[in-house]
């Protein structure tokens, strides 16, 4: 117990939780001294001594004090959104004259004022807010306070929420259904170049509609570094915009009437490159990239020429798409530019390593940089405004071809300390300390993620901006968005700087606000949300989750109790289920082991004797998941193994067979796959997570066997069309 009180109280005053309960042994775990000081100083405080803290905490009540309004209120809607809670100015005098202004976000304007001649002793009015209730949406409140000759004034943004997000009955009643999920970079078609793309997704969801699906989901499209080590989806340089990897090329207007990007396809050198990188098991960011970079900066030629400045459609829609993308999408624009200029390579210290006139976008050389570099800018722009209409394209296709839900999106739940995020909001990331995970069953040491948190005060201050901007981007052209991560919105695991995963601990976040942006979001976007809520999980959380209308997610390998599997009849009536994730084995691997040896060619398991204990252990797993398939009569109890087929079918059934609304089938898992994507907490010189490729490419879907098995154990029920049956074609 910390025997230093004002740390303590400065500490617990800025969120830092003094404990929380393991979620392995149920033991509770105390944040140390040591932690307190290193995590307020990532907020930009010194408690080194006693004396730091006590000046600090009196300085954040002083400031706190000093506010007319909080800069901010998130109101549910019909509840808490006709006052505003107004501090008075200390001193004398008799009355108190008042004015309010609310601006709403439809354009209307109210006003009103009045005068309290005998305010006694209160330190706060809560005033009428004139034209409440107003709707959902995000308004803006001018309050003005005169006593004793002292004028004050000040804004508050008023954000009025609905009570809960688009849920899956919004979209399509009370029906349950299916999709199909996948790490889209891996997989493999004969046209793409090295990589999915978003015309493989456009097959995806053609295919999954012949199956009656609702939805396919894909891994987050950020903007990455895409080479080296920094290729992970879940550390990306942006998630305000999104990678070059994913454009299909083929689909860009321009390349019909620019002569010099088809003769530079079909040169030999970059015909056989494309093969090199179509044939590899293993994606190549970089090359897949330099070979797409290459042709579209001849692409974007032909469109500066033909359509920027002209009066047409697409050049119309470009001057819109810019004015829409704002302030926001030139600094994106712009780092992209001086990273590919100054030859930024680390993906940890990115910006932080270029020559200091260029790490804060609004100095004289970045202003300089973009005059003298608009045609670099601009490309960056025009990337972006391509990939958002390939999207929107694909997310009308699916319309059209039946699925109500669509694309499923994905966000991840942080970026990158040396990207774009963190250069274009410098205010918000808490540098110094690293956001990650306590220690539990599956990771001992705990697990550093390697990039900042936002620091939730910063965060409130500025209106909430950031947050609401990376929910559009991430709700744009999908019908639904899981949220990595999602207890991130009430609390996250803070490392101080070169700790270990160990000495975190557990900072607070406005978690109603959040949630009450995240619905206004969801609504209007018409997306449903699935909140990523595995591991230590705070007592309550689902229950909240719930009132939001966000569903959970329920994965078939954690879903155990006393060593056996859960019966599928109790699984969670308000979740997303699913065999597996991204970090964890395809089920042909689960069930031959191979994860586990991957680790311990990685060194993740330290000796061949902890593997063979690993591997009896996994041994266990699958029995105890065969009886659970066999006594829901779903394998026969023959004691010989099942084949492949047939297990991958078996679990089909099961998943469908479960009270939950919506199951998402691994297109890893239809395809027989054995090694996953990623091994957590494996370095890169250890095991190239993120580039494994299908080996099954996409036109071979319809035909293979294993596919074929696990569709037709897709009930009737949860087809979206019961006519469309192209598995028995």
């Amino acid at each position: 117990m910390s025997q230093r009180p004002h740390l303590r109280a400065l500490a617990e005053h800025l969120g830092i939780l003094p404990s929380y309960t393991a979620a392995s042994s149920g033991e509770e775990r105390w944040t140390s001294d040591a932690t307190r000081i290193g995590l307020l100083a990532a907020m930009g405080l010194d408690a080194a001594t006693e004396a730091a803290a006590a000046e600090a905490l009196r300085a954040i009540a002083e400031r706190e004090r000093s506010w007319l309004v909080e800069p901010v209120l998130v109101a549910t809607h019909g509840t808490t959104a006709g006052e505003v809670a107004v501090r008075l100015p200390v001193g004398g005098g008799s009355s108190v004259e008042w004015s309010l202004e609310l601006n709403s976000e439809d354009g209307r304007s109210e006003r009103a004022e009045g005068r309290i001649d005998s305010p006694g002793k209160r330190a706060e009015l809560r005033l009428p807010i004139p034209g409440a209730p107003m709707g959902p949406g995000y308004h803006s409140v001018h309050v003005a306070i005169e006593r004793a000759g002292r004028h004050r004034e000040a804004r508050q943004t008023l954000i009025v929420a609905p009570s809960r997000c688009t849920t899956v009955a919004d979209q399509i009643g009370d029906r349950r259904a299916f999709g199909l999920w996948t790490n889209l970079y891996s997989v493999r078609s004969a046209g793409a170049w090295g990589t999915g793309d978003i015309g493989d997704l456009r097959c995806l969801l053609e295919f999954s509609a012949r199956q009656g699906a609702a939805f396919v989901g894909v891994n987050p499209l950020h903007a990455l570094w895409n080479r080296g080590e920094h290729v992970s989806p879940y550390a990306p340089v942006s998630r305000l915009f999104r990678s070059l990897l994913y454009l299909e090329i083929a689909a860009v207007p321009e390349l019909d009437s620019c002569v010099a990007a088809r003769e530079r396809i079909a040169s030999p050198e970059f015909a056989r490159e494309l093969e090199r990188l179509r044939a590899a098991t293993h994606l190549d960011y970089e090359q897949v990239v330099k070979a797409k970079h290459a042709v579209l900066e001849l692409l974007h030629r032909t469109f500066a020429a033909q359509q920027r400045d002209a009066d047409t459609p697409r050049g119309r829609a470009y001057q819109r798409y810019l004015e829409h993308g704002g302030r926001a999408l030139r600094d994106f624009a712009t780092f992209v530019a001086l990273a590919e200029h100054l030859g930024s390579t680390s993906q940890e210290e990115g910006w932080r390593r270029w020559p200091p006139q260029y790490r804060h976008p609004d100095s004289a050389a970045v202003q300089r940089f973009r005059e003298d570099h608009s045609e670099s800018v601009d490309f960056h722009c025009w990337v972006q405004f391509e990939i958002d209409r390939q999207l929107r394209t694909t997310a009308g296709a699916a319309r059209a071809l039946g699925l109500p839900i669509g694309i499923y999106g994905d966000l991840a739940i942080g970026s990158s300390a040396g990207g774009s995020d963190a250069w274009a909001f410098p205010d918000l990331f808490a540098d110094g300390s690293n956001v990650g995970a306590p220690p539990d069953e599956f990771a001992s040491s705990g697990q550093d993620w390697g990039f900042p948190p936002i620091d939730p005060h910063r965060l409130r201050a500025q209106s909430y901006g950031y947050w609401i901007r990376m929910l559009r981007s991430a709700f744009a052209h999908t019908g639904a968005l899981r949220i990595d991560h999602i207890m991130g919105l009430f609390r996250l695991y803070w490392i101080p700087a070169g700790c270990a995963a160990t000495e975190g601990a557990y900072v607070r976040y406005p978690g109603r606000d959040l949630l009450g942006i995240l619905a206004l979001e969801s609504q209007r976007a018409g997306a449903l949300v699935i909140g990523e809520d595995l591991g230590t999980v705070p007592r309550g959380f689902a229950a909240r989750l719930t009132r939001w209308g966000i569903l959970s997610s329920r994965v078939l390998y954690f879903e155990r109790r006393r060593g056996s599997f859960r019966p599928s009849k109790r699984y969670s009536r308000r979740a997303l289920v699913t065999a597996n994730t991204h970090d964890l084995a395809p089920l042909a691997g689960f069930l031959s082991g191979r994860d586990l040896q991957m680790r311990r060619e990685a060194g993740q398991i330290a000796s061949d004797e902890d593997l063979q204990t690993l591997q009896r252990q996994r041994g266990r797993d699958c029995d105890a998941l065969r009886r659970r398939l066999v006594s829901e009569d779903l394998l026969p109890s023959d004691p010989s193994p099942p084949r492949p087929d047939q297990f991958a079918a078996s679990v089909t059934a099961f998943l469908c067979r479960t009270p939950a609304p919506l199951v998402g089938i691994s297109l890893d898992d239809l395809v027989g796959e054995t090694e996953p994507v990623n091994l957590p907490g494996v370095a890169a010189s250890h095991h190239r997570s993120w580039r494994r490729r299908m080996r099954v490419p996409l036109d071979q879907l319809p035909s293979n066997p294993l596919a074929r098995a696990s569709l037709k154990a897709v009930p009737p029920e949860r087809r979206m069309d019961k006519r469309r049956r192209d598995i028995a074609r």
